[in-house]
């Protein structure tokens, strides 16, 4: 088992404070999952990512329970699945995810995707109930583009602390990404190192390169570009110990701001990785 690694620096963000690297559970189930949800924990990671629709909630909990860290010092998300944000739904899902993971709230519950069937206002207002009867601490969204961040904020009684969305080298999100910081939210990035495959992220030169300069791996040097963006957190998913550890062990060197911009300038226009048929119009 590698060292445990100090935990990652919070990211404030309209009142929620959340750890800059959080570890992505999806698609991990059953007993992979509960042992790397411990994993991260005994190595230092304080955010955990989940999602009822990921189906994993139950095992994410035992590995919440195994991995020896006091509730309060831990940072727990889920999200609630396109089809249940309506009125008469929302809060039976959040209320079915506290029990699945064995706790009482979780620190910010999300709505997954939105949903043009299901009227913005009475998903946002559902959303907004649960943090006031205590099942969550703070609020948010995910998979929402600038258009409808700007109708949830309109109708929010409760702060959004974040959008959670894709976002790698490959993908320009700088739209979203501006709508959050004007608006004091944090942006969090799912599938934060793109494909993991040849020819994507990993495999650009401009990244290994500077992986071997610093003798680190090119992973840790997509998930620097993220966390050295301000408001920007990330939740790289790994099941195996060692990667688990160097993930988080993203602080310990800095990127120049050639460097920086080099790397954002991978973006492309063919760079989205997740492609669903229910997904709004993305900003272009």
């Amino acid at each position: 088992m590698p060292q445990p690694l100090p935990p990652a620096p919070k990211v404030l963000a309209n009142g929620c404070a959340i750890p800059a690297i959080g570890l992505g559970t999806w698609p991990m189930l059953g007993e992979e999952c509960t042992r790397a949800v411990a994993t991260a924990l005994e190595l230092g990671y304080r955010h955990i990512d989940t999602a009822t629709r990921y189906e994993n909630e139950a095992a994410v909990g035992e590995g919440l329970r195994a991995g020896g860290v006091a509730r309060g010092d831990y940072h727990v998300t889920t999200k609630v699945w396109w089809d249940r944000i309506g009125a008469a739904d929302l809060q039976a899902s959040a209320e079915a995810s506290l029990e699945s993971l064995g706790l009482d709230y979780v620190d910010l519950l999300l709505i997954h995707w939105p949903n043009p069937k299901i009227p913005l206002a009475d998903s946002i207002n559902a959303l907004c109930a649960c943090k006031q009867q205590g099942l969550t601490r703070h609020v948010g969204i995910s998979n929402f583009p600038t258009r409808l961040m700007t109708e949830a904020l309109a109708l929010t009684t409760e702060p959004l602390v974040c959008n959670q969305v894709e976002f790698h080298p490959h993908l320009d999100q700088s739209k979203i990404y501006a709508k959050c910081r004007d608006n004091g939210m944090a942006m969090v990035a799912y599938c934060p190192l793109g494909r993991g495959t040849v020819g994507g992220v990993l495999g650009e030169k401009i990244i290994t390169d500077i992986a071997a300069a610093k003798r680190v791996t090119p992973g840790q040097v997509v998930l620097r570009w993220h966390v050295q963006q301000p408001g920007v957190i990330a939740i790289p998913k790994s099941a195996t110990p060692e990667r688990i550890a160097q993930n988080l062990d993203v602080f310990s060197f800095t990127l120049t701001d050639a460097e920086m911009a080099a790397i954002t300038a991978l973006k492309r226009p063919d760079g989205r990785v997740v492609k669903l048929d229910f997904a709004p119009e993305w900003d272009s």
